[in-house]
C-alpha cells in the first residue's frame, strides 16, 4: 500500500493539475486609479498600460468575461478615485467585476514635490506631506470599504509605487524615497487590513529605474515598465501567468488630443467642442490600436470591445 501510495505521489508530480489560471471562471476586470491604471505613456499619451497587458494575458490564458479601465483617470489622487468609485457611473461595472486592481496615491504627495529635470533638484514640506499620506490613509481605506460594498465578488489588488524620479541628483533623493516608502507602506496595512492583497513594485523598477522611465520630465514608465508591473500583479494573484517581452506589442500611443478628436467624433461633436467629454464606453472600430477592452452593460452582449476612455489635456506631466 505504501508503494502504491508512492507511485500515485510521483504520477501526480509528473502530471500536474490544471493551476488556477485553468480553473478558475473568466474574470469580469475592473482597472481603477490614476495615470498609471490608465496606461499613460512618457510622452503625454494613451497607450498599452499594466492593466491592459494583465487583461491581454487573462484572455489568452485564464478567460475574461470583461475588462474596463474607464474608471482611471490621469492625475487623479486619491480623493478622486474615492469619487469615482461613488459615482453614478460606476455602479454598473463594478457591481459585475470579480477583479480590480487600484492604483491610488501618489498624486496625492507628487503634487506637493518641486522638481526641476534641468538641474535634477527635488523638494518638497514634510509637514505637508504628513498631511496628504494621512489622507491617502483615510482615502484608500474609505475606497476599499466602498468597493467591499459595491463589488462582494471581487478580488482587490491594491498597487504599489516606483520611484518616479530616478533622473534626480543622488543626494536629493532619500528625503523623498522615505516619504515614497511611507505611501508603499500605507497602501500595503491598507490592503491587508481590508482583505484585499498588496502588489509591490519597487524592487521590479530599482536595478533600471532610469531606463523604465526614460523621460526625464515625466513620472511614466515605458511598456516594458508596465509589463513588469503586470508581472508583479502575476506574482502575487493566483494566476500562474507571466507575461514575456514578445508578447506586448509594438508601441501604438494615441495623444490626448487624438483620443478627444475621435471621441467628439463618435459623439457627433465639433471639432471645437470643449476639451472634457461625457462619461461614456465609446465602441468603434477605428478606436482598436489604443489597445483597451471595454464592456458597456447596457449595450453590449458579447463583451469584448474595443474603445477609448474621457481624458483631458490637463494631465500633469508630474503626476501618476
Amino acid at each position: 500500500m505504501r508503494q502504491l501510495v508512492l507511485l500515485v505521489g510521483t504520477l501526480l508530480l509528473l502530471f500536474p493539475q490544471p493551476g488556477p489560471a485553468q480553473a478558475a471562471a473568466p474574470a469580469a476586470y475592473v482597472a481603477l486609479g490614476d495615470s498609471l491604471a490608465a496606461g499613460q505613456t512618457p510622452d503625454r499619451a494613451i497607450d498599452l498600460g499594466y492593466a491592459d497587458m494583465i487583461a491581454m494575458k487573462l484572455r489568452r490564458h485564464a478567460g475574461l468575461a470583461f475588462y474596463s479601465k474607464d474608471l482611471s483617470y490621469p492625475g487623479f489622487t486619491s480623493g478622486q478615485v474615492l469619487e469615482r468609485v461613488r459615482s453614478d457611473e460606476a455602479r454598473p461595472v463594478l457591481e459585475r467585476a470579480t477583479l480590480i486592481t487600484v492604483s491610488a496615491g501618489a498624486n496625492d504627495l507628487l503634487g506637493l514635490v518641486r522638481y526641476d529635470p534641468g538641474s535634477g533638484t527635488l523638494a518638497y514640506d514634510r509637514i505637508p506631506a504628513d498631511y496628504a499620506l494621512d489622507g491617502v490613509r483615510k482615502n484608500v481605506s474609505a475606497i476599499l470599504d466602498e468597493l467591499a460594498e459595491r463589488t462582494p465578488r471581487a478580488k482587490i489588488y491594491i498597487m504599489g509605487y516606483y520611484f518616479p524620479y530616478p533622473h534626480a541628483r543622488e543626494q536629493m533623493k532619500p528625503g523623498l524615497r522615505k516619504e515614497l516608502g511611507r505611501l508603499n507602506a500605507i497602501l500595503k496595512q491598507e490592503a491587508e487590513s481590508a482583505g484585499a492583497v498588496f502588489v509591490p513594485v519597487k524592487k521590479a523598477f530599482a536595478a533600471e529605474d532610469s531606463r523604465l522611465l526614460p523621460n526625464p520630465s515625466d513620472v511614466h514608465p515605458s511598456l516594458e515598465g508596465y509589463r513588469r508591473m503586470a508581472n508583479a500583479f502575476f506574482e502575487h494573484s493566483p494566476y500562474r501567468l507571466s507575461i514575456q517581452p514578445w508578447e506586448v506589442p509594438p508601441a501604438n500611443p494615441v495623444s490626448f488630443g487624438e483620443m478627444n478628436r475621435r471621441m467628439k467624433q463618435a459623439d457627433g461633436r465639433s471639432a471645437d467642442a470643449g476639451d472634457e467629454l461625457p462619461f461614456r464606453m465609446a465602441i468603434d472600430e477605428q478606436f482598436q490600436g489604443i489597445h483597451a477592452i471595454y464592456f458597456n452593460p447596457s449595450e453590449c452582449r458579447r463583451g469584448f470591445y474595443i474603445g477609448t476612455s474621457r481624458y483631458t489635456r490637463k494631465s500633469a506631466l508630474h503626476k501618476y
